[in-house]
Parts: C-alpha cells; sequence; structure tokens
C-alpha cells in the first residue's frame, strides 16, 4: 500500500526505528494505571537499541515528575527523556517573544518553570500588560484566570496554547481537555491561539533534535492529535489500542489522521508488521480479508491476531475512500471489543 496508508515492516519495529516518540496517557499508561504489556514493550525496545522520549501534550505537570510516574510503573525513565506540551509552548513563545518580556501563565507548574526557563517574566494579570498569554490544562485553572486570558488576548496580547486536546481521559471517564478551556478564551476574543503541542509535529522534532535520531517512530492512541502530528511532521506513526481512538475510528480515519502501524499495545514495537495486500477484490492481512461493496464494509476470517482484521478493514476502507467511494460510517462495527 503507498504512504498514504498502511505500511509493513519485515522486522521488528525497535530494529528499524532508533526512536520511539511515546505519547503516555492511554499509551503507557492510564490515569494512575499501568497498561499491560507497555512495561515489557518498552523494556524490549530499549533492549534492541531503541531510544525512548515521552512526548505529551500535558503542559501541567514537570519533565521530573512524569519521569517518576513512569519510573514507578516499571518504565525507568530520566527526566530528559520527556518533553511536554510545555517546553514546545515555550519554545514557541521564544520564536516571536524576546526573553525578559512579561508573559500571563494560565496553567499548571510545569508551564511555570518552563515559561521561566527561557527568561520571561511571568504575570498574573491582564493589568501587568503582559505580550503574551501561554495557555496550558491544570485541574485549578478556573474562570478567574479564563478571564484574565481573554482580557489581555483582547488587548493584543499573542495567545499561545500549550495543546489544543478537547478531552482528557480520567479514570472516571473524559473530561474537559486543555482545548476545551482555550474554547472558553477563543469565544470571549474572537482570536484563534497558536498552538505548540500535537498535532503540530514541533514537539516531535524538538524530541528528534534533542535525542540525535535520524528514524523516529511516533507512537500514540489519538488519531486527531498523536497520528495526525505524526502526518504533519512526515514521521511513521503507530497506533496503538489502548486508549481513546478505537478500531473503528482507525478504519474511519481521514487521510490526515491514518496510522502507518496497528497494534493491540506497545508490545508491538518488539515484532514486524504486516502490509494488507489487494487479492480478487478483497484486501487481505494474513488470515483475514475486507473490503467496500456499495458504501458497505465487509470483513472475513479468523485472524490468530484480531488485529489482522483491523489492518484489512483499514485498507480497504482506505482504499475506498480516495477513490471518492468510502464506506457509509453506520456500515462499520467496532472491530476489537
Amino acid at each position: 500500500m503507498s504512504a498514504r496508508g498502511l505500511i509493513g515492516c519485515d522486522v521488528p519495529l525497535a530494529e528499524r526505528y532508533d526512536l520511539a516518540l511515546v505519547d503516555l496517557d492511554g499509551v503507557a499508561y492510564r490515569g494512575h494505571h499501568p497498561i499491560d504489556g507497555a512495561a515489557e514493550g518498552l523494556a524490549g525496545a530499549r533492549a534492541a537499541g531503541m531510544r525512548l522520549v515521552f512526548v505529551t501534550n500535558n503542559a501541567s505537570r514537570e519533565p521530573e515528575a512524569v519521569a517518576e510516574q513512569l519510573t514507578g510503573l516499571d518504565i525507568p525513565t530520566r527526566p530528559d527523556e520527556v518533553m511536554t506540551a510545555a517546553q514546545a509552548a515555550a519554545e514557541l513563545l521564544a520564536t516571536r517573544v524576546p526573553a525578559g518580556e512579561p508573559v500571563l501563565v494560565v496553567g499548571g507548574a510545569g508551564l511555570h518553570t518552563a515559561v521561566a526557563a527561557k527568561g520571561y517574566r511571568i504575570v498574573g494579570s491582564a493589568d501587568d500588560e503582559p505580550v503574551a498569554v501561554v495557555q496550558g490544562y491544570a485541574a485549578d485553572v478556573g474562570w478567574t484566570q479564563l478571564a484574565e486570558a481573554a482580557y489581555a488576548v483582547q488587548r493584543g496580547a499573542w495567545h499561545v496554547a500549550s495543546n489544543l486536546d478537547l478531552s482528557l481521559p480520567t479514570a472516571r471517564g473524559f473530561a474537559p481537555g486543555n482545548g476545551a478551556l482555550v474554547g472558553a478564551v477563543r469565544a470571549a476574543t474572537g482570536v484563534e491561539p497558536s498552538s505548540a503541542g500535537k498535532p503540530s509535529p514541533t514537539m516531535y522534532r524538538l524530541a528528534v533534535d534533542r535525542a540525535g535520531a535520524s528514524r523516529p517512530l511516533v507512537v500514540g492512541d489519538r488519531l486527531d492529535t498523536d497520528l495526525a502530528g505524526a502526518r504533519a511532521g512526515d514521521m511513521p506513526g503507530l497506533h496503538v489500542l489502548t486508549g481513546v481512538s478505537t478500531a473503528r475510528d482507525a478504519v474511519l480515519a481521514v487521510l490526515g489522521e491514518r496510522p502507518h502501524y496497528l497494534a493491540a499495545d506497545l508490545r508491538a514495537l518488539l515484532t514486524p508488521h504486516p502490509e494488507p495486500a489487494v487479492d480478487a477484490g478483497w484486501w487481505v492481512c494474513r488470515g483475514a480479508a475486507a473490503r467496500v461493496v456499495d458504501a458497505v464494509l465487509e470483513v472475513d476470517g479468523l485472524p490468530d491476531d484480531p488485529v489482522d482484521l483491523v489492518r484489512a478493514a483499514c485498507a480497504a476502507a482506505w482504499d475506498a475512500a480516495d477513490r471518492g467511494a468510502g464506506p457509509d460510517p453506520a456500515s462499520v462495527p467496532e472491530l476489537l471489543r
């Protein structure tokens, strides 16, 4: 299949790529709980020579805290192996705002630390005449902080968002993410913010430069952020089905959000990946097959690896969509349960 869809890898991914840019929540862990296969897969990848950088749209925590959490989940991590949206936002800010200028920070400790490290003077009110507002998620962000951000943006301050994720996965379900909070400021001001986080590839490029890598692989669970960022940055992306975006979501993915690889979890870093191929009108992946007929997705087979059915379905659906004859979403079931 072309670069518009799934590709194959005849060796384990950890041998093909020298750096994994790994998302956190929904990939390495879920809330405060480990995800099956995450520690095993990442340890095996390291043993194979693959380096890791954990790249997260969460701007509320500092890299040291993220590294400590990962280490506590049997994923030994150094702070310099963590790249946060807060760090990316500070880097973006530095492209237009000289050090020493006043900046209004709306967010958590991680964002405050990253902005201060760039030499900016952090202020807490629009009346301090900030030249920029940098906004990231924190659980205690409320109306007062959002109002100050809105006042500053209305007066001409540059609005920089660490990320635009509308939802945030928690142990209890999905809560409003930074994108939802940024949306309140956008609604009040009519000003579209700049964003440093995924799906912008800024963080990925910063992480690749930091690691000195030449063959990076993006690993994530969200098509609209992790995998869209991979496509935007012209990097291969692995979609693991342990978080937000489901197998059905992958089948219905738009061109700019399609993964290059699909897998159940991070143990997939340690295995080769098959590439679906067309055969007599069906897209076939080992023991699975799929096709689109009259806008209906049809699947067949009982493969040893259930993900092969998803791979075949993605190949069939994407090929049909590229020809202007994609499947009716109502015909696409949730293939993994």
